[in-house]
């Protein structure tokens, strides 16, 4: 038998059944409501004394918040209930007793701290604002997946333990691989490549792991990508999918989380136009000198001068790009390279850019780099065989979450954060 949600019960009349979890109670003595939460809303259940059944009017009061109930009884039309209908109660049914007191507050007026939700994230996940978030985050997985499917790519899966650095540097997590030493994988990047050069178009939405020791609201240490990468494309083309799918995942959005947009209170969420930048011009904007990095500060104020859209910077200086990208005429003393940045919300989303598939140049970058070619070998080899340009980039899904849904600290947007500090749960 198909379950009845509290959603559809609306469009219903006469005996329903309906499962969930008690979000309250109120005793006016000869009157008793319950309202009664599922994953698709929050319906009144009410109680009359002399009309409802001694034992369920009763039960009523006894119940504890977040308690998961199975309630049968009548629908019937009422003026005074939220949504115009209520249900009368000829049975309750304990599935599970919550304790009290709650660990935190479920309630729509919530004020309880950001730490403390998520020590306790399994039961933050009962609000309502809470719940939004990663509602909207579903729709944009499932949006990028949508788009990418549609335009003919290909969804891979690439390795999160990897046998050195993919990006150089040194912030990785060391793990033990037997009897070798193995690493979290910072990025599928070089995986991707290998796969774009003999498939053409792919994409996938991977953890990756940054051993960064910083402790911000945009930083966390275990991300989930959504990468693309492309054959016979350079940067410029391959933002243009930047642009493209940002959009689409917008508009799905708004087509489909229009309650959860709502209960987050955010009225302003628009398509984003695009401003295509050069780095050496944008730098300029923002008071700074070419060979800089923006500070969060020039992020914010850029995307200022640009309200609601996407700004991107092209042509990087080629010192601040990863080994791997592109650099101006494939000559490694370039000044600048293939590489972008995408700000959207006063955050980078979004880098990328041309990579480099030529094997001398790229054992030139990686020398230029200091990083050891031998630990690249499979790597290089692959670009021996008939390997064409190609171009790529990734968005952080946590990040793009918290943009959209109006969150001052990444962690908010990750269902179960790790940063410095956290490892549980």
């Amino acid at each position: 038998m198909n379950r009845t949600y509290i959603k559809d019960a609306f469009d219903k009349t006469g005996k329903v059944t309906l499962k969930g979890w008690v979000y309250d109670t109120r005793d006016l003595k000869k009157i008793r409501f319950l309202i009664l939460r599922d994953v698709t809303g929050r319906i009144q259940v009410t109680g009359i004394e002399g009309k409802t059944n001694e034992e369920t009017f009763n039960l009523i009061d006894k119940l504890k918040r977040e308690s998961v109930v199975e309630i049968t009884g009548e629908l019937k039309e009422s003026k005074q209930a939220p949504g115009g209908k209520e249900l009368i109660p000829d049975s309750i049914i304990v599935i599970a007793e919550a304790k009290d007191p709650l660990p935190i507050d479920v309630s729509d007026f919530s004020k309880t701290e950001l730490p403390l939700r998520l020590d306790n994230r399994f039961l933050d996940l009962h609000t309502r604002r809470t719940g939004s978030i990663f509602k909207i985050q579903s729709e944009i997985a499932n949006a990028f997946r949508e788009y990418f499917y549609n335009k003919g790519f290909i969804e891979m899966q690439s390795p999160c333990i990897i046998s050195a650095s993919s990006e150089g540097g040194t912030d990785l997590f060391k793990v033990k691989y037997f009897e070798k030493d193995a690493y979290l994988a910072q990025s599928p990047q070089l995986y991707k490549q290998m796969v774009a050069c003999s498939m053409e178009k792919t994409f996938l939405i991977t953890p990756v792991f940054r051993a960064e020791k910083y402790n911000t609201t945009r930083h966390i240490n275990e991300i989930r990508q959504m990468d693309i990468e492309m054959a016979f494309t350079d940067q410029l083309q391959i933002m243009k999918y930047v642009e493209d799918v940002v959009k689409y995942i917008v508009k799905k959005i708004l087509e489909k989380s229009k309650n959860e947009l709502e209960i987050l209170g955010i009225k302003n969420l628009k398509v984003p136009n695009a401003v295509y930048l050069t780095y050496e011009d944008a730098i300029a904007k923002v008071g700074g000198k070419f060979g800089d990095d923006f500070s969060p500060s020039q992020e914010k104020d850029l995307c200022k001068m640009y309200p609601g859209d996407i700004v991107f910077t092209s042509s990087w200086p080629a010192a601040h790009k990863p080994f791997y990208i592109m650099t101006k005429d494939e000559n490694p003393d370039a000044k600048y390279s293939e590489g972008f940045d995408a700000l959207y919300g006063g955050i980078e989303i979004c880098s990328g850019g041309q990579r480099i598939h030529l094997p001398d140049l790229l054992i030139k970058m990686l020398k230029k780099k200091k990083l050891n070619p031998k630990d690249f070998k499979e790597y290089i080899n692959s670009f021996r065989y008939g390997a064409p340009p190609h171009s790529g980039w990734s968005i952080g899904l946590e990040r793009l979450t918290q943009i959209i849904c109006g969150l001052d600290n990444v962690k908010e947007a990750t269902l179960f954060p790790r940063d410095r500090d956290r490892l549980t749960p």
